[in-house]
């Protein structure tokens, strides 16, 4: 909030150069992308061919930042899905969740989007001095029931304690481990013209749950977020084999970012009918009323998935079976014209360009 009380969003101008980290650079859109294609991925020798690590038991298949796991091919013919990441929401605590749950599920979907059944989990906790014990204790305890939920375990982890001031209170990294299932070859390479675009359930729901709480909102109606498990909905649609194309999970940047990012590194074009995409009337009056685009807007239980057109029909119908699909939706379709772009149909009849978002309009929401 600023000094006169008005909501303070960050959202700088999309400027390729910065000589200094930007909020932007970890908002999943267009910033982000540059710091990873133009310093980390070069960094680490990541998608070259003559890079790949060499592994006793494997060599890496699938490396980012295509896909949010790495998939390793083993000696014997199983494959394993691996991932990271790091946890630093505000406020700890939110309307249908915490940030225990949340590492948990986020990592078992960023495993699931591979076509992996997730296994293995570790959790490092970066601890502000201060915290108080009860809190800690609320949420490590979360974490495992969450753990529970999605079938996995906890199985190593770190702790570390900075002096107060130095963090704000809780940061965790998890890491997490998943066998991919037989038949699954997931990836943006894999997307073609013609491809069926469908999404999981309603749109906006975490994002506008943490802006609810963290900013003091009464807004009405707000519903809790979505921050759910993901991969019993991919194994049910793991029956579609080669015909299910590529899934992502919806989460910094929302849907916009998502089919952005795959339509680049497809180099396929997107066409999609915005009347059709599902969000919910509290989500869509809050977005409104704060001047938000519910697509740009984070989840934390949703998917959008890409499946040939001939497998489109059953894989409605799973959607609509599935209880971790909420008002699932048919939103459009991938088309050979204008590659790397997403056109969206409006409702009036016109169109319009979905781009990346190119600041960081929410931060801290994972």
């Amino acid at each position: 909030m600023s000094e006169k009380g008005e909501l303070a969003f960050s959202c700088p101008l999309p400027v390729a150069e910065y000589d200094r980290v930007q909020l932007a650079h970890g908002g999943g859109g267009r910033m982000m992308r540059q710091l990873l294609q133009q310093l980390f991925l070069p960094a680490f020798g990541i998608g070259k061919p003559d890079a790949e690590p060499g592994l006793n038991q494997g060599a890496c298949l699938m490396p980012g930042p295509a896909h949010d796991s790495a998939v390793l091919q083993l000696a014997d013919g199983q494959r394993l899905a691996f991932t990271t990441d790091s946890f630093v929401v505000s406020p700890l605590f939110f309307p249908g969740g915490d940030i225990g749950r949340l590492a948990v599920f986020g990592t078992v979907n960023d495993l699931a989007m591979a076509g992996a059944q997730p296994c293995w989990l570790s959790a490092a906790f970066i601890l502000e001095e201060g915290l108080p014990l009860p809190t800690l204790e609320q949420l490590t305890a979360s974490m495992q029931q969450a753990a529970q939920q999605a079938g996995v375990r906890i199985v190593t982890g770190d702790t570390k304690v900075v002096d107060r001031g130095k963090a704000d209170k809780m940061f965790i990294t998890t890491a997490g481990i998943g066998l991919v299932l037989p038949g699954m070859e997931l990836s943006p390479a894999r997307v073609r013209p013609g491809d069926v675009v469908m999404v999981s359930g309603d749109l906006g729901r975490h994002g506008i749950a943490i802006l609810s709480v963290r900013e003091g909102l009464e807004l009405e109606g707000v519903l809790p977020s979505d921050c759910a498990p993901l991969h019993g909905l991919v194994e049910a649609l793991a029956e579609l084999g080669q015909h299910l194309h590529c899934l992502r999970d919806l989460t910094r940047g929302g849907l916009a970012a998502a089919v952005n990012e795959i339509a680049l590194d497809a180099h396929v074009g997107m066409e999609l009918d915005e009347s059709a995409i599902p969000v919910a009337e509290p989500v869509a009056g809050a977005c409104e009323l704060l001047g938000l685009d519910p697509l740009y807007v984070a989840n934390e239980g949703r998917l959008v998935a890409f499946v040939a057109p001939e497998a489109a029909e059953r894989a409605w119908e799973i959607l609509q079976a599935h209880p971790a699909a909420v008002q699932p939706a048919r939103i459009g379709q991938v088309t050979a014209e204008h590659p790397g772009i997403v056109v969206l149909r409006t409702p009036l009849g016109g169109s319009r360009i979905l781009d990346l978002p190119a600041g960081q309009l929410l931060p801290r929401i994972c």
